[in-house]
């Protein structure tokens, strides 16, 4: 994966490999250097790690869940931005995630990953 000018990494925490590799594809093909991984230890493990710019994480995954990682990285302080991409239409999950620290709330079916992606590059600026 190859960076753009900008050089900005985002970790994309999804369990669903199609969605994945398509929101790989939208936003490597907007510059950005991207990283998968498919579940929520996977990316806390990660995001030790390595700085990344900004997450985007669904809420069910296995191993652990997106509430659990949004809890994780609001314990310890961490300030990188997080949107989560999730099938939960439900306002109390809405509610939950903006107290975990999420900055923003995408319900995948209704969203296009072109839309996901502005609001990516918006967020970086």
């Amino acid at each position: 994966m190859i960076g753009g000018t900008n050089n900005k990494k985002i970790l994309v925490a999804e369990d669903e490999k199609p969605m994945a590799r398509a929101l790989e594809l939208k936003l490597s093909g907007a510059g950005l250097e991207v990283q998968v991984v498919y579940n929520g230890q996977e990316a806390l493990d990660i995001l030790a790690k390595d700085p990344y710019d900004l997450v985007l994480l669904d809420l069910v995954m296995p191993v652990k869940d997106g509430f659990a990682v949004l809890a994780e990285l609001k314990e310890k302080g961490n300030k990188i931005p997080v949107i989560v991409l999730t099938n939960l239409s439900q306002v109390d999950d809405y509610k939950r995630v903006k107290e975990l620290g999420a900055k923003d709330y995408f319900v995948k079916s209704d969203t296009p990953i072109a839309q996901i992606v502005e609001k990516v590059k918006e967020m970086l600026k």
